[in-house]
């Protein structure tokens, strides 16, 4: 089994040396980690990954190699991996009370015991309650997951499905975009291309071949000559929308952000959620710890950035119009405010949206959204990458 999560590794571009393996293994044997699958989670990051931007293909290895196991159930679980049994029955009894744990251990043991957690997370899986009134699951009920109501509060489940919550009492992890994406076309990045300026700047430090050769042959010996070292003067500031509705366009937002990467020598980039708000993250996985707030971004970045919102602007009204209507958290200032903050000190600024063109009247949002940006919103399309890029430009 971690045979085949080196090998997966390896095949999904995580430069895991034999050594660093060896060294994951070791931990293990030496019991660095004992009855805790997260700690074991963190521990094979912790020796596998050397660089950040690969611990998103990590993630997705590891749930592909271990995340089956569950499953196919504990015993699966021990011969595939080997863990000892004691882990896993520490992991049951996480689940169970102690009344629960005497109760089993009496009727038949640990066997007992695996069979009573298998069948109390079916149970918990298989419940819900449909209706129109109480907090639950399905039904038409405006508190709860998995049900419909025009305005309600979603509480406990995964992702939307009909974009309808204007509150969301949950707390999800996104996982951040890949830089490395390859693009299948070159398109994206020559569309990108029309926003480089290109400026002499600092010391001779580059090599002027051209120079070099006329200079020697002119004076009849080695003549080195260089030049001033080209640098891509224009900066960006990339806010990119992660989660929820935003999950159909993770791979269209990858390659741009993949192109961006490769054509900006000053980009920086930061996350928001549907709406720019009064904080921000570099990191998903640390969003709730680790959140920089907006007036610090304002304050770092000046009005020569050409600033770039990517998203696909669905969202509740009152997430951009009033206080408290933002998801997961309580804002003590409507979207709006902040997008007109960042309009004021960035003047040129432009909203990528992923939706497709002809479906932008279906949701106010988007509408509401462009307004804010005096029209200056474009698809997620050549073309319209070629349309914004000119308006950055000026």
């Amino acid at each position: 089994m971690f045979t085949r999560f080196f090998a997966d590794l390896r095949a999904a571009g995580v430069p895991v040396s034999l050594r660093e393996y060896l060294g994951f293994l070791g931990a293990l044997e030496a019991e660095v980690v004992l009855y805790d699958a997260e700690g074991f989670y963190f521990l094979a990051r912790a020796c596998l990954v050397k660089d950040e931007r690969h611990t998103d293909r990590f993630d997705r290895v590891f749930a592909a190699v271990f995340g089956g196991l569950l499953s196919e159930g504990p015993e699966a679980a021990l011969e595939a991996i080997g863990l000892p049994e004691e882990w896993l029955r520490k992991l049951a009894e996480k689940h169970l009370s102690p009344e629960e744990r005497a109760e089993i251990e009496a009727l038949g043991g640990f066997e007992a015991l695996m069979k009573a957690l298998r069948d109390r997370l079916a149970e918990q899986k298989g419940r819900h309650q449909g209706g129109n009134r109480w907090i639950g699951t399905a039904g038409t009920s405006p508190f709860g997951a998995h049900g419909y109501n025009p305005e309600g509060v979603r509480i406990g489940q995964d992702e939307s499905r009909h974009q309808r919550a204007v509150k969301v009492w949950d707390r999800r992890d996104f996982r951040d975009f890949d830089d490395a994406v390859e693009l299948n076309t070159r398109a994206m990045k020559i569309a990108l291309r029309r926003l480089r300026r290109w400026a002499r700047e600092g010391a001779a430090e580059e090599l002027d071949l051209p120079g070099t050769i006329r200079a020697t042959a002119e004076r009849g010996w080695l003549d080195v000559v260089t030049r001033p070292e080209r640098h891509n003067a224009v900066k960006v500031l990339l806010f990119l929308d992660v989660g929820g509705s935003m999950d159909r366009h993770v791979a269209a937002v990858e390659e741009l952000f993949s192109a961006a990467r490769s054509e900006f020598k000053h980009l920086e980039h930061y996350y928001f959620h549907n709406c720019l708000y009064e904080h921000v993250w570099r990191e998903n996985r640390r969003r709730w710890d680790a959140a920089i707030p907006t007036e610090e971004v304002l304050r770092t970045y000046g009005p020569d950035y050409r600033c770039v919102f990517v998203g696909d602007a669905t969202m509740s009204p009152y997430e951009i119009t009033h206080p408290g209507g933002a998801n997961e958290h309580w804002n003590e200032e409507p979207g709006a405010v902040w997008l007109g903050r960042a309009l004021g000190l960035w003047r040129h600024a432009l909203w990528i949206n992923p939706v497709r063109e002809d479906r932008w009247g279906h949701d106010p949002s988007i509408g509401m959204i462009r307004d804010i940006m005096e029209g200056r919103m474009v698809p997620l399309t050549l073309a319209g990458l070629e349309s914004g890029i000119r308006e950055l430009a000026r």
